[in-house]
């Protein structure tokens, strides 16, 4: 069985595959707004990520994996349903965490893969698929449904991180697994090779965070100057 190489040519097309459905929707946000445009958009974003979900859990099923680590206490399958509920309801609350949590942890998770499988295997397309999913999401509700991110909600959203990762905690102290990499690294490599040996990291992450987002935040403000927020 052929296995994932990162920056390969299955690893670029799919990162080229997620900026062109941002920049698609980015690009067409006026059209999306026409009728009932904005809510087909949403349904079909929230359907392809609930769509690729379920067909994990029937892989499970299918194949006898249901296990510990088959529990959705990964933070991108957290933001993953939380997006689908953001983008059925237009919640603002869950745009305010999501927009944050979401875009930086699927776009870690696309730029440093904790993948086995490649091309043309199915857990290649619902880990790709999935992420570029969870990006659109918040893509989707900041073009279209003009939702922003603020200072306010940085805090909020930093906070919803911490209660996330309880549940995963407990079981990784429990179970030996490592939701959310808070146990330990991922063996194939990730930006966290760059910081100290656990629990040292843990630590290092947290003004990483509050950069990542406060980034992710002079981002949108600098292109809403420039003229693009309609």
């Amino acid at each position: 069985m052929n296995t994932f190489v990162p920056f390969s040519a299955a690893h670029w097309v799919a990162l080229i595959v997620g900026m062109l459905v941002c920049i698609g929707i980015i690009l067409y946000r006026k059209q999306l707004r026409v009728g009932n445009g904005s809510r087909i958009a949403a349904v079909i974003i929230a359907a392809v990520l609930a769509g690729l979900e379920t067909a994990l859990y029937i892989t499970y099923t299918i194949q006898g994996e249901w296990s510990v680590w088959s529990l959705p206490f990964e933070l991108c399958t957290m933001t993953l349903w939380l997006s689908v509920v953001m983008l059925l309801t237009r919640s603002r609350f869950l745009y305010n965490i999501v927009v944050y949590l979401g875009t930086l942890g699927a776009l870690q998770a696309m730029l440093t893969p904790d993948l086995v499988q490649t091309f043309p295997q199915f857990r290649y397309f619902h880990f790709f698929l999935g992420h570029i999913g969870i990006i659109a999401a918040s893509v989707y509700m900041t073009a279209v449904e003009r939702m922003r991110p603020t200072l306010r909600s940085l805090p909020m959203a930093v906070l919803a991180l911490h209660l996330l990762a309880i549940p995963g905690a407990i079981i990784n102290a429990i179970a030996g697994t490592n939701f959310m990499f808070l146990a330990r690294k991922p063996e194939g490599g990730s930006l966290l090779d760059l910081l100290g040996p656990w629990p040292w990291y843990l630590l290092e992450l947290e003004p990483i965070v509050w950069a990542m987002c406060a980034v992710l935040l002079g981002i949108v403000t600098l292109f809403d100057r420039l003229g693009s927020r309609h």
